[in-house]
């Protein structure tokens, strides 16, 4: 019998095959398709309205507002309108407006599950492999195949295997492990295929961490990032009320050696690193940076501001404030989870700290709230800082863990947390 990879059988079921091959083309059946106010209904509606359609499956649709709100001028007004007022006219029964970021949002809410086959009209669509589900991000004229038809053609992918072994040391994280693949690999190292991530290190991941190797696979150049599911993922799903019991654990993972390509890392080894500006592949350790002053500390994005990820930077601020001249922003990923770290203490910690809180928004991260000042220098917990992409042409954007970015705006330079929190 042929080894298969989880991107092979998440296919399959999809395309209601008993098996499928890399480079085979097949028609895959779309169990979720999720857009937000920017990639959504500004888009999807003229164009169903000129073909007189009709959307498929209405509760197979996601829509979530989150890149225009709060909104701050007419044009956020005008696109925050359409999404409201078409939302209300198709009746969509899954509409969840100004409740954080669409890749933290949907699961949260329940929609994703492992064995799924779900697209997404955003590039952090992958963020939904981390369940064990085949996620990712399509545009506005493919959405519009979906939202039809229900379904999408797909070339088989081969699987890259990212392979880590040992464990993180404390103030090291997934994002530390991602920057180090995107500063070996490049921002085309997936080559369009599916990326998986395992070994131990991974499996000592919490979910959000997980979220945050699968949402940057974007980073990474694949089409999707994958997780086999496990006692977390299932742990994480009732959690928050998904009914597991008829989910197949066991089979939504890779045969042994059925991946196309394996590389090992080993994460005891890793040490925090950093993106330079303007490429989150430029990367290198934090230790081997000059003395990088900062004026902006950023924690946010569907990247970089989960509980875990607030958690981390509280564990890095308790008890201590920010420097002088730091302005620490914090834009929780989403209300529910911003809840929950005002009841754990977390957000007062942030606070007494000195940081400055953000809506539940993309905000910063996509250029809009007008949080990021002309000509300053940033350390953000975001997972892009290409020239401009955060607003401000002029900004120079460094990439950094939670923990790093909250050991930056306490040191009032590019910082290793590790310093800190021995």
């Amino acid at each position: 019998m042929t080894a298969t990879t989880l991107a092979q059988k998440l296919i399959a079921r999809a395309a209601g095959r008993a098996s499928v091959l890399p480079g085979e083309t097949v028609t895959c059946s779309v169990d979720l398709a999720m857009f937000h106010d920017s990639s959504g209904p500004r888009r999807l509606q003229p164009m169903l309205a000129e073909l007189e359609a009709q959307i498929w499956d209405k509760r197979k649709v996601v829509l979530v507002l989150d890149h225009y709100v709060p909104e701050r001028d007419d044009e956020s007004r005008r696109i925050v309108r359409i999404a409201r007022d078409w939302a209300a006219e198709q009746a969509l029964p899954h509409v969840y407006d100004s409740q954080g970021i669409c890749h933290i949002v949907v699961p949260e809410r329940g929609h994703i599950h492992p064995g799924m086959f779900c697209v997404g009209g955003d590039s952090h669509s992958p963020t939904g492999g981390a369940f064990g589900a085949y996620m990712f991000g399509i545009g506005a004229t493919e959405m519009l195949g979906v939202v039809v038809t229900g379904q999408i053609w797909l070339e088989v992918p081969q699987t890259i295997l990212m392979h880590w072994r040992g464990r993180l040391a404390r103030g090291v994280s997934a994002k530390d492990m991602m920057l180090a693949m995107l500063g070996r690999f490049g921002m085309n190292g997936g080559r369009y295929q599916a990326v998986e991530y395992a070994g131990d290190a991974v499996a000592a991941l919490s979910m959000a961490e997980r979220m945050t190797l699968a949402n940057m696979s974007a980073e990474l150049g694949a089409q999707v990032g994958l997780i086999a599911p496990d006692s977390t993922t299932r742990h994480w799903l009732v959690d928050h009320d998904v009914d597991v019991s008829g989910i197949d654990f066991d089979h939504w993972r890779s045969d042994d050696g059925s991946a196309d390509e394996r590389h090992d890392f080993d994460a005891s080894a890793l040490a925090p690193q950093v993106a330079l500006p303007h490429s989150p592949a430029n990367v290198q350790p934090v230790s081997s940076l000059d003395a990088t002053p900062i004026d902006v500390a950023y924690i946010g994005a569907c990247t970089g501001a989960k509980l875990d990820d607030l958690r981390a930077a509280a564990s890095v601020l308790k008890g201590r404030k920010v420097a002088a001249g730091v302005q620490l922003l914090v834009a929780p990923a989403s209300m529910q989870e911003r809840g929950v770290a005002e009841g754990d203490g977390t957000m007062s910690i942030l606070v007494e700290a000195g940081a400055t809180l953000l809506p539940s928004a993309c905000g910063a991260c996509a250029g809009y709230g007008h949080a990021i000042p002309e000509g300053s220098t940033v350390i953000s917990s975001t997972a892009r800082n290409f020239k401009g992409r955060m607003g401000a042409a002029d900004a120079r954007v460094y990439l950094g863990s939670p923990y790093t970015v909250a050991a930056s705006a306490l040191m009032g330079r590019v910082s290793d947390a590790r310093e800190v929190l021995a």
